[in-house]
């Protein structure tokens, strides 16, 4: 891909907007960055402005064919999931719903 720099696209930025809006009025996330490199474009999340990301969410169009265009990864550069459906991939990162046992 030299020479072209790598964005999300207007159905992609969409999408991760709207999750975004979720988990800030969850109170999880305050903060988000986009970058657009020459090879991947990212989208980070934060709890804080001041800290490091919380999570990455990656598109990587190279890894189409192998493991997935996308990718989420956590502080640590673990990837916690990887495929081509970009609403798959974020749900490794809604939070956990809490269930009602008994009554």
């Amino acid at each position: 891909m030299s020479g072209r720099t790598v964005f999300f696209e207007r159905r992609e930025l969409d999408r991760l907007l709207r999750f975004y809006g979720r988990m800030v009025a969850a109170g999880e996330w305050r903060d988000y960055a986009m970058d657009a490199l020459a090879d991947r474009a990212l989208f980070s999340v934060y709890r804080r402005a001041s800290e490091a990301p919380l999570y990455q969410i990656e598109k990587c169009p190279e890894n189409a064919r192998k493991q997935g265009e996308y990718c989420v990864r956590a502080i640590d550069g673990r990837v916690l999931r990887r495929g081509q459906d970009l609403d798959q991939v974020l749900a490794v990162l809604e939070p956990k719903r809490m269930r009602v046992i008994g009554d």
